[in-house]
């Protein structure tokens, strides 16, 4: 798809704009469209100005100091706004669950003032990411996100006139994040011994590329409501510390708390209002609303459900190493 079908001359708004994926979705917008202009709401002002002096003189990109908390502050920021992607979050599990509060005020909270700003200033589209942790969830990080899940989707029963529409993106990890057990392996390589918490683990792992695509593929299917979810390879942790540092030794720690064994993003239950779009999957929302018109689709079999131990694409330890830059040559 042209992505400037979809944003020529659109003011994109993207909270959490100075994170990993904020980062990659603005070089994306930068060089792929002619959005008129893009802007940064982020809490951290060394972070923005690091981007700044990376992109410094480049007259499309506007910086807003602000807390997805504070709904004056996102009211003004949306002032003529067309999109926003949402991705400001609290994201670490272990600080999820040593700050409740602080988890919940910006994870639900902040996903709930975005809503009312966005209706408000006459935003036409929002796109939320979420996480797999959301889908079945069994720590407070997951919960936080599956509760700011359905505050999107049930954002478009209280438009009323306006013509604001939600929609959620659901993937994995991400490949190259910050936080990625990647950079924690690599920082071990010298010792030779990796920490595994089992050696059963599997995650479903996506690029920043592919992420940024599957905003880019919201933005242009959505009607409102819809939770989209991209066909992504599964991986062994195993494999994963294999590829990274090869022979290594292994201490088995166990799973931590709030941790789960393998990671879903389609439960059985969500599976029954859920299409296969091709490239992706779509999650329909459970209550219909005035206006709302799904897309086609191929309807799921009963008892599906979408996890990374059941995935039927796999990572191997050779094609870890290729995406990760770290294959041999010759």
């Amino acid at each position: 798809m042209n992505p400037n079908t979809i944003f020529a001359g659109k003011r994109i708004l993207i909270t959490g704009g100075t994170g990993s994926f904020g980062k990659h979705f603005i070089s994306y917008l930068l060089k792929e469209t002619d959005a008129s202009s893009i802007v940064i709401f982020s809490r951290d002002e060394l972070k923005q100005s690091e981007l700044q002096a990376l992109y410094s003189g480049e007259g499309r990109l506007r910086y807003f100091l602000g807390d997805v908390r504070d709904q004056e502050r996102l009211r003004r920021a949306f002032d003529g706004v067309d999109y926003v992607v949402h991705a400001a979050a609290i994201k670490q599990i272990p600080a999820a669950e040593y700050n409740p509060f602080e988890a919940v005020k910006t994870n639900i909270m902040g996903a709930q003032n975005i809503i009312e700003a966005a209706i408000d200033k006459g935003v036409q589209r929002v796109v939320a990411l979420s996480t797999d942790k959301a889908s079945s969830p069994v720590n407070l990080y997951g919960a936080t996100k599956l509760v700011s899940d359905k505050l999107f989707v049930a954002g478009n029963a209280y438009v009323g006139k306006h013509d604001t529409a939600f929609s959620v993106v659901r993937y994995g990890n991400v490949m190259g994040s910050r936080g990625s057990v990647i950079p924690f392996f690599r920082s071990l390589a010298e010792a030779g011994e990796l920490p595994i918490t089992d050696e059963r683990m599997t995650r479903f792992w996506i690029t920043l590329d592919q992420a940024v695509q599957l905003v880019v593929t919201a933005f242009a299917e959505m009607k409102g409501g819809e939770i989209f979810v991209p066909k992504i390879p599964s991986m062994k942790l195993m494999d994963l510390a294999e590829a990274i540092v090869p022979d290594a030794q292994y201490k088995i720690t166990g799973i931590r708390p709030g941790e789960k064994l393998h990671e879903e993003m389609i439960s059985v239950t969500d599976a029954r209002r859920t299409v296969d779009m091709g490239a992706h999957y779509v999650i329909h929302p459970e209550i219909s609303w005035q206006g709302q018109s799904n897309p086609d689709g191929e309807e799921l079999p009963e008892g599906f459900s979408y996890s990374s131990e059941l995935n039927t694409e796999w990572f191997s330890v050779e094609g870890l190493r290729k995406t990760l830059g770290l294959a041999k040559e010759g």
